[in-house]
């Protein structure tokens, strides 16, 4: 269980440190409802990681595989598309990038936050976390490295604990921070939200780029 864990570590942080979620976040609790959409946006998010690694975990399971327990081609093949199409995010990502000290748009549904309800701001978590593409491709690679392991039930549990607990915790750890210590969080939070709204292209890319080759590089040692 050891090296599936360690395998989907940094998949788990691809989805962590991303900055769209975690600048709504800090929006959320800039807001009058902080803590209601907050609380709702933080649900929404873990909910849909959980959802998209159990879903391709169930998938990888019934994978077939060749007779050498060593050589799993079929996994290893899924995995080198996915390393390659997080490559090609990592390429739009940076062509993407900010020149200058121009603050770069942020995406429409961010400036309706203010008026956003806790329903509303669950189903955003969820479709952030669980449909967004390059998350979906964390998700996928992550069940593919559980699913096709041979683990029992129970490390199949404890892996995709591990890896929602890692990809969620850079949206809860602010929500929970802001729960216990309001006033002492705004500017902090404001602060954070201005430099990941220049970096948001930037970390991206260069995240996107060492994923996809550790995750080729996993899939060209399936065979």
């Amino acid at each position: 269980m050891n090296d599936v864990v360690g395998e989907v570590l940094p998949l788990a942080l691809g989805v962590a440190i991303s900055p769209i979620p975690i600048i709504a976040a800090i929006l959320m609790l800039l807001s009058p409802k902080a803590r209601g959409t907050s609380l709702g946006f933080l649900l929404g998010w873990v909910l849909g990681i959980l959802v998209a690694v159990v879903a391709f975990t169930l998938l990888a399971s019934v994978l077939p595989e060749a007779d050498d327990s060593s050589s799993k081609p079929v996994a290893g093949t899924i995995k080198i598309v996915l390393g390659a199409l997080l490559l090609v995010l990592a390429v739009k990502q940076w062509r993407s990038r900010p020149t200058g000290d121009a603050e770069p748009p942020l995406p429409h549904w961010m400036q309706a936050i203010d008026t956003m309800t806790v329903g509303r701001a669950l189903v955003l978590g969820f479709l952030l976390s669980g449909l967004n593409p390059k998350n979906l491709l964390m998700g996928a690679a992550a069940g593919i490295a559980i699913g096709s392991a041979d683990l029992t039930t129970t490390d199949d549990v404890i892996s995709m604990a591990v890896y929602t607990v890692v990809a969620a915790c850079t949206v809860a750890v602010p929500v929970i921070a802001y729960l216990f210590a309001a006033e002492r969080m705004a500017e902090p939070l404001a602060s954070l939200r201005t430099w990941l709204v220049h970096n948001n292209a930037t970390v991206m890319a260069v995240l996107l780029l060492v994923i996809g080759v550790v995750v080729i590089g996993k899939g060209i040692g399936s065979f």
